[in-house]
C-alpha cells in the first residue's frame, strides 16, 4: 500500500508482553477445544482458532486495561510471519497430494472465475442498492487483501472513494473474515451435496487466514480427505493469490468499474441536475456535497494511516515467539509432548528461512512462493527424503499453527475497530455477500468441473 509511514522498529521489550499473552490465549483455546451447534439445517463447528481471534479481539478492545497500539502492531508483524509458516505446514500437503492435483487440474483453474468475479456478479448490485457510490467498485472487485491496495491506488489514486472502498472491505474482512467463512463453509459442508476437493477449492479465497478457517471446518466433515482437503485448498489459494493480481487490474477491476456505470447510469444522468436545497430554502449546488464528502474521506484515510504504521520485528525474534507458541498449541493439540514436533517445527522455519533468502536473492518471486514450491517438491514422491520429512512435519497440528496466527490477528484488530464505525453499516451486508458469492460460485463451478472430468 502506498503513502505509508515507515516501519517503526521493535525490540525483545515490546515483543514479550505480546508473546505471553498470546501463548496464554492459544494454549487455552486450544484446551476448549471445538465446539458443534445445530442450527436446524446444518451443523456448525466452531474451531479454536476462531475462539482465538474472538479472545484476542475482545483483549485488544477492552478498556479496563488497554492495548497499546504499539503491541497491537506487535501482533500485527508476528501475523505476517505465522502466514509463512502456515503456508510452509500446508506446502507439505501438496507433494503427496500432486496426483489427485493434476487430475484436477482444469477443474481447478475453471473455478477460479469464482473466486475472482464472484464479487462482482453478486456483491456489487447490492452495493449499488444500498447507494455506497464509487466507494462500491473499490469494495467490490475482489476480497481486498493487501494487492488490491496497490492495484486501486495506481488507477484511481489514493484519495478516490474507490480506494475508501478497499479500505473498508479490508477491515471487514479482517475483522469478520475468517469466523464468517468458518461457519457458511461449515454450514455448506455439512449438507453432504458438494465433493470435498471443491469445497477445498472453494476454500481458497485467497486469505491465508480464511483459507485456513475454511479448510478446517471441511476436514472436520470429511476427515478421511484431510490430506487432500489441504493440499487442494493450499493450491487454490496460491493461484488465487498469483492471478488475483493480473486478473484484478485487467479483468476485474476494469470490469467491476463498467458494471457500476451501467447499474448507475440513470443515476449519473440526473446527477448534473440535482441540487441541494437548504434550512432557509436556497439551493445550494451539489458540489458543497461532494465537498463534504472529501472532507469525510479525508478523515478515514488520516485515521487510516495512523492505526496501520507497521512495526519491523527482528526476523530471529519473530521465528523464536512463533516458536514457542506453536510448540505450545502443537503440544497441546497432540495431547503431549513429542520430539518429532520439535523437528517438525524445525523443518517449517528452515523452510521459511530459505522462501526469504531466496526472495531476497531474485527480488521478483514472492518468500510465499519460493516456501510453497519447494515445500511441495519435497514432500512429492520425486524428492529422496519425502517420506521422513513429511512424516515430521505431519506431527506439527496445522490448526494449531492456524489457532496462533489468527490468536495473534484477534489481538492485533483493537485497532481497526474506529475504522469499521466510520465506514458505516453498509460495508457489513456487502462483505457477507462478497466472502458468500466468492466461496459458493467456486464451489459450485469445481463441483460441475470435476464432475465433467471425472
Amino acid at each position: 500500500m502506498k503513502n505509508r509511514t515507515a516501519p517503526a522498529k521493535a525490540g525483545m521489550k515490546e515483543t514479550l508482553p505480546i508473546a505471553l499473552l498470546a501463548l496464554v490465549i492459544a494454549v487455552a483455546v486450544q484446551l476448549i477445544g471445538s465446539a458443534k451447534l445445530n442450527v436446524g439445517i446444518g451443523s456448525i463447528v466452531i474451531f479454536p482458532m476462531v475462539w482465538g481471534l474472538i479472545a484476542g479481539l475482545l483483549v485488544s478492545i477492552q478498556k479496563f486495561k488497554p492495548l497499546g497500539l504499539n503491541l497491537q502492531r506487535v501482533a500485527a508483524a508476528l501475523v505476517g510471519v505465522a502466514v509463512m509458516l502456515l503456508v510452509a505446514r500446508l506446502a507439505f500437503n501438496i507433494g503427496p497430494s500432486l496426483p489427485v492435483l493434476v487430475k484436477a487440474g482444469p477443474a481447478l483453474l475453471l473455478q477460479e472465475v469464482g473466486h475472482l468475479l464472484g464479487t462482482v456478479f453478486l456483491a456489487l448490485p447490492l452495493a449499488v442498492l444500498l447507494r455506497m457510490g464509487k466507494a462500491t467498485v473499490g469494495a467490490t472487485f475482489s476480497l481486498d487483501r493487501e494487492p488490491s491496495f496497490a492495484m486501486v491506488s495506481e488507477k484511481y489514486g489514493p484519495d478516490s472513494d474507490q480506494y475508501r472502498g478497499v479500505l473498508a472491505m479490508y477491515v471487514f474482512g479482517t475483522l469478520f473474515g475468517a469466523v464468517f467463512i468458518t461457519l457458511l463453509t461449515s454450514l455448506v459442508a455439512n449438507w453432504n451435496i458438494f465433493n470435498p476437493l471443491a469445497l477445498a477449492m472453494g476454500a481458497g479465497v485467497g486469505s491465508g487466514s480464511m483459507m485456513a478457517a475454511s479448510a478446517a471446518s471441511i476436514i472436520d466433515a470429511y476427515p478421511a480427505d484431510e490430506q487432500a482437503i489441504l493440499g487442494m485448498a493450499a493450491v487454490s489459494n496460491l493461484i488465487t493469490t498469483i492471478l488475483g493480481v493480473y486478473v484484478g487490474l485487467y479483468v476485474s477491476l476494469p470490469l467491476a468499474d463498467r458494471f457500476y456505470r451501467l447499474l448507475t447510469r440513470k443515476r449519473t444522468a440526473a446527477a448534473p441536475a440535482e441540487t441541494v436545497v437548504a434550512a432557509g430554502g436556497s439551493a445550494a449546488p451539489s458540489a458543497m456535497v461532494e465537498e463534504s464528502e472529501d472532507a469525510v474521506n479525508r478523515d478515514f484515510r488520516e485515521k487510516f494511516a495512523a492505526s496501520s504504521v507497521e512495526v519491523k520485528l527482528p526476523l530471529w525474534l519473530s521465528l523464536g515467539v512463533l516458536t514457542v507458541l506453536g510448540l505450545g498449541t502443537a503440544t497441546v493439540a497432540a495431547k503431549g509432548f513429542n520430539w518429532s514436533i520439535v523437528g517438525g517445527y524445525a523443518v517449517l522455519m528452515g523452510l521459511v528461512l530459505l522462501g526469504l533468502f531466496l526472495a531476497k536473492v531474485s527480488r521478483k518471486v514472492s518468500a510465499i512462493i519460493w516456501i510453497t514450491t519447494i515445500g511441495a517438491y519435497a514432500s512429492s514422491p520425486w524428492f529422496f527424503a519425502a517420506e521422513p520429512l513429511t512424516k515430521l512435519v505431519s506431527s506439527v497440528d496445522f490448526l494449531s499453527i492456524a489457532t496462533v496466527m489468527l490468536t495473534l490477528a484477534g489481538l492485533s484488530l483493537g485497532k481497526d475497530v474506529p475504522l469499521l464505525r466510520n465506514i458505516g453499516w453498509k460495508i457489513i451486508p456487502v462483505g457477507l455477500v462478497s466472502i458468500t458469492a466468492s466461496f459458493l460460485l467456486s464451489v459450485v463451478i469445481a463441483e460441475f468441473a470435476l464432475g465433467y472430468w471425472g
